[in-house]
């Protein structure tokens, strides 16, 4: 509906332009229709005279006045006042409001689904949790805001793929081989000093017992043997933890030997990405790839994306290490791409990596990253533009830290040390659906707390019960009629609808009416949260309709259409809470 105001707006503009009541050379504005705060200035609302006045040098109400007197007549539009400062508000017929209940019913599942993103193709890669550990409840609000950014996009007709990078190389997977190594040597009878910076969490036992249980101790060797020669830990005095933990991990590497050290390091690769799959897919979020860091370099693509910059003339040389010339393309500073020790930097991979996705043919690259990632956007958009690529092409979505509450106290979250609370735990306390719901109910740049007794609770102050529990009494009403031998006879229902003429009705027909609006609206500004807002106000508008009016009454015209009516309200909530990955309950 907003498309067609604006094609009504834009027919003005050209009839306008064409008796010379505007210049042929003037250049119109954007055509910008919102729906109307206030319902009583009607349904619509546009600013296009107040945008074009000072441009045609006339009186925004008066120019207003005269693109009214020229809109061309429609069906849907009962009426257009000029208001206030200058816009144009319009009035959607009766028919107009009662058509969306007939397309909700019809259309079903699909209601609400457009083809505005028809024909582009959307690379998202969300998530990307380094290999060292499970997930916790900070990935999961990544989990939850990718999945559904994904759906939202799907459901405006862009073609998307859901990618998961696995940071499978480096020093980190170095830390966790060990970690599983030295505690397998303690699952072996070995006495280990396990050292501060390790990995500390149970997982990495029970890992570590897998892979005695698998092999045996084909692994085993003497812990005293791995301490000769190595510096002080940094729980020791003048000590160095991250020395001592590298010192560690090269010691290992020369006693286990290249082949039983890489099945070590495989095998805590393999069994930790195990776990995160597994999460996730409970957690209502599969992919489409898992993309492998260590493949790029094995493939050569690093060192290609480094050929490409320096043949393009971007990087030098200085300090032994070779740099890319990020500063002047709008980054604070040049940036490493192989280190004086010949290693290639963690930035070189993912130069590599956004190369290698926009060379598969993607026309956009969404990155979902944690908010303390905000200083490494401007320089991967450099990188990308030093390649002789649009840097818009990239889309990178930060998302702040959730921090977990319970009885009004704070969770810690180490992952290194272990504390933390494992996303599956919180999945086990609260639910998929409590979760997922209150990850993703506000922008993903703004700051949350999760209180986890609220999403627990089964209250109006609980939106994803409130929610949930609005298409469960919808429910409820069609068992209830089953229950008297009644029938819902849709098409009388259809018919009738001019009967609805509450003030609860009315609200619930707007608001009917503004679920597509919604979704593509969500799908254009990547903020999944507008729909999840969107459903807690049709859930409000239901309830407040259930408990002021009766739905199974004696007058069958009456009874179908308010049947209708919260039919089609039942169908957009069970759409809407189906691509934020929420089910939609029969019963509570």
């Amino acid at each position: 509906m907003k498309r067609h105001v604006a094609n009504l707006l834009d027919q003005a503009l050209q009839a306008m332009r064409a008796n010379g009541e505007l210049a042929q050379d003037l250049e119109l504005p954007e055509i910008q229709v919102e729906r109307a705060r206030d319902r009583a200035h009607g349904d619509y609302a546009a600013n296009t005279a107040m945008l074009l006045a000072k441009r045609a040098g006339r009186n925004p109400r008066d120019l207003a006045a005269t693109i009214r007197a020229h809109l061309p007549t429609s069906d849907v539009i009962s009426g257009v006042e000029v208001a206030g400062p200058g816009f144009l508000n319009f009035t959607l017929t009766p028919a107009a409001r009662h058509a969306a209940v007939r397309t909700a019913l019809s259309e079903g599942r699909n209601y609400g689904k457009s083809n505005i993103g028809h024909g582009h193709s959307v690379h998202i890669e969300f998530v990307s949790a380094n290999p060292t550990g499970p997930l916790h409840v900070g990935h999961g609000r990544g989990a939850a805001f990718g999945d559904a950014l994904a759906s939202v996009l799907e459901a405006g007709g862009y073609t998307v793929h859901r990618e998961y990078y696995v940071n499978d190389a480096g020093r980190q997977m170095d830390i966790l081989a060990i970690s599983l190594w030295l505690r397998y040597l303690e699952a072996a009878g070995e006495l280990v000093a396990f050292p501060s910076k390790g990995y500390q969490g149970d997982y990495i036992k029970s890992h570590a017992a897998q892979l005695l249980n698998a092999d045996g101790e084909k692994h085993v060797q003497p812990f005293a043997k791995l301490k000769e020669g190595l510096p002080a830990d940094g729980d020791q005095p003048n000590g160095d933890a991250e020395a001592y933990l590298d010192c560690m991990i090269h010691r290992a590497k020369q006693l286990l030997g290249e082949s039983s050290y890489q099945r070590v390091l495989d095998f805590a690769l393999s069994a930790i990405l195990g776990d995160i799959k597994e999460d996730l897919a409970a957690f209502g979020v599969t992919y489409h790839s898992y993309f492998s860091e260590r493949e790029l370099a094995d493939n050569g693509h690093i060192e290609a994306a480094i050929d490409k910059l320096a043949n393009a003339g971007q990087t030098y040389t200085a300090e032994g290490a070779l740099w890319f010339r990020a500063s002047a393309f709008g980054d604070d500073k040049d940036r490493v791409l192989r280190r004086e020790n010949g290693l290639t930097t963690y930035f070189a991979a993912d130069i590599a990596y956004h190369l290698n996705k926009l060379e598969r043919g993607y026309n956009t690259l969404i990155d979902v990253w944690g908010a303390d990632h905000h200083g490494y956007v401007p320089r991967v958009k450099a990188s990308l533009q030093a390649l002789g690529r649009n840097p818009s092409e990239l889309d990178v979505r930060l998302v702040q830290f959730a921090i977990l509450y319970r009885g009004g106290e704070k969770l810690p979250m180490s992952t290194r040390s272990g504390e933390f609370v494992t996303l599956r735990e919180l999945r086990e306390e609260v639910g998929k659906d409590a979760a997922r719901f209150f990850y993703v109910m506000r922008r993903s740049e703004q700051h949350m707390d999760f209180d986890l007794d609220l999403a627990k609770s089964e209250s109006a102050d609980n939106p994803v019960y409130y929610c949930q529990y609005a298409h469960a009494r919808v429910c409820s009403v069609f068992r209830q009629l089953s229950e008297r031998n009644l029938e819902f006879d849709r098409d009388q229902g259809l018919t009738a609808l001019p009967r609805l003429d509450t003030e609860h009705e009315s609200i619930v027909l707007d608001l009917i009416g503004r679920y597509p609006e919604i979704v593509e609206a969500a799908a254009i500004a990547r903020e999944p949260h507008q729909l999840a807002q969107y459903l807690r106000e049709l859930a409000a508008s239901l309830h407040t309709y259930y408990n002021a009016v009766p739905f199974i009454v004696e007058d069958s015209e009456l009874r179908n259409a308010r049947l209708a009516l919260i039919e089609a309200t039942r169908q957009i909530l069970a759409n809407g809470l189906g691509i934020l990955g929420v089910d939609a309950p029969e019963r509570m």
